[in-house]
């Protein structure tokens, strides 16, 4: 009988500690996926802002060729109708 008192006790003893570090795991936890949520965010931010620069960048590119090539035609049309 002593030996399962003993052993009850002892359970006891060893489980509560078990108990109390998985609850404050779950805090931990937490704070942790708040961090990860917080991290994922910013990189998401950072490669939103990068895909909009060279968005921008490619278009004004593009409008300026289009100028340029406007500029073209615009010129040949012009000697074409300047000279009878």
């Amino acid at each position: 009988m002593n030996r399962i008192v003993a052993i009850a006790i002892l359970s006891a003893l060893l489980c509560s500690p078990l108990v109390f570090a998985q609850t404050q795991g779950a805090g931990q936890d937490m704070k942790n996926a708040g961090s990860q949520a917080k991290g994922a965010a910013k990189d998401t931010g950072k490669a939103t802002k990068k895909t909009a620069v060279k968005a921008k960048n490619k278009t004004k590119q593009g409008a300026n060729k289009a100028a340029k090539k406007t500029e073209q035609g615009s010129e040949k049309v012009q000697n074409k109708t300047s000279t009878p």
